[in-house]
């Protein structure tokens, strides 16, 4: 099993970005400002695109000693050999994803707002679980809502890391770790600001202090 103690503070989701030295840009800053753990997420790149920025985000990572996760691409994450992949509800079976990743990688599951998939999620082999949208998102309007006491309870049921996603901000952000969560997915509020490191080591700094 791989350790789950890095699974936790902010988890910096990268931007469709189809320009690799932007893209990597962007993530060097951010794990500049202390990230440990980075998604790897670009929905629309052709195949042989979305390989390089894997590969260079990976290399980037390894130099940071930070880990990168693939999202629902378990063959580019072993390809690669990156730290472990991230499933939505589409994104394929969850117990042939924790096979082919072995026992060394991590997998994590979206749930959105469902107890019910998170359980489920946690029996067939997740490392961690997502929850969410718990704001309205810029990313993704549509995103199906799920309450910080949803996220609170899955903490309470089930012994595995959280990552809560959706429209988190350093407004609001105290309010998702409060809750329970192990980890902030963000996206908009920390790639689109003028100072990605500042912004990104304000986050993990909140992740330090005592609750």
């Amino acid at each position: 099993m791989p350790e789950r103690s890095a699974l936790r503070g902010l988890y910096a989701i990268t931007p469709d970005d189809n320009l690799l030295p932007r893209l990597s840009a962007l993530v060097g800053s951010a794990l500049a400002g202390g990230v440990k753990l980075v998604q790897y997420r670009n929905k629309f790149a052709p195949a042989p695109l979305k390989r390089a920025q894997a590969a260079e985000m990976l290399r980037i990572c390894r130099a940071a000693d930070a880990k990168l996760i693939v999202n629902d691409d378990v063959w580019l994450a072993v390809e690669i050999g990156a730290d472990g992949v991230h499933l939505g509800q589409e994104d394929g079976d969850i117990r042939m994803a924790r096979q082919a990743l072995g026992p060394k990688r991590f997998l994590g599951v979206s749930c959105y707002g469902s107890l019910e998939r998170a359980e489920q999620a946690a029996a067939e082999g997740a490392d961690y679980l997502g929850i969410g949208s718990v704001f309205a998102s810029v990313t993704k309007p549509e995103a199906t809502r799920a309450s910080l006491e949803l996220l609170g309870e899955v903490k309470r049921r089930l012994d595995i890391p959280v990552a809560a996603i959706g429209g988190i901000t350093l407004n609001n952000v105290k309010q998702v770790i409060d809750a329970g969560a192990d980890m902030v997915a963000v996206i908009t509020d920390l790639f689109n600001t003028m100072n990605i490191q500042e912004r990104a080591a304000a986050y993990q700094k909140l992740f330090k202090e005592p609750s």
